[in-house]
């Protein structure tokens, strides 16, 4: 062991945990890395994951444009707050099933370059759930702007 590490060693053993704490930064135990700078690096990777989700997922441009639209109307016809909050929710959850799926979709191409009947059950059922989510979406925004666009055209 180093000099420092037995420096740390001997305070942390007399001292209290805030003297601890002083000494040393808190590390992950597996990587080694500082608590800020891994929550840094857990953001980019997950920046990451958006953006490539919403490069190269068809499903989720559609979702941004649905998006667009219920902000439109949304804006048109003066929605509560709470309105706009569940809006939010279900928007948020829908993209977020969105990369999921498309996360499951990359790891079963990756275990499974092949055909196999497991695969297809897993990417499936991963799509399946964005079918519950979108319908859902559509209950929600039936809820909201159904009774304000019934009134506007009878």
């Amino acid at each position: 062991m180093s000099d420092t590490s037995l420096a740390v060693e001997s305070s942390v053993a007399r001292g209290t945990a805030a003297d601890s704490a002083r000494a040393t930064p808190r590390r992950n135990f597996r990587t080694g890395i500082a608590f800020l700078p891994g929550r840094v690096l857990s953001f980019r990777a997950a920046w990451q994951g958006v953006l490539y989700t919403l490069r190269t997922q068809p499903n989720a441009w559609i979702e941004l444009s649905a998006l667009a639209v219920v902000c439109v109307a949304g804006w048109w016809f003066g929605i509560s707050a709470l309105e706009w909050g569940l809006l939010g929710l279900t928007v948020a959850m829908v993209l977020a099933l969105e990369a999921v799926n498309t996360a499951v979709e990359a790891v079963v191409d990756l275990v499974s370059p092949q055909i196999h009947p497991l695969a297809k059950i897993a990417k499936d059922t991963a799509a399946g759930a964005m079918l519950f989510a979108v319908a859902g979406s559509v209950i929600v925004a039936s809820a909201i702007f159904g009774p304000r666009l019934w009134s506007l055209w009878f």
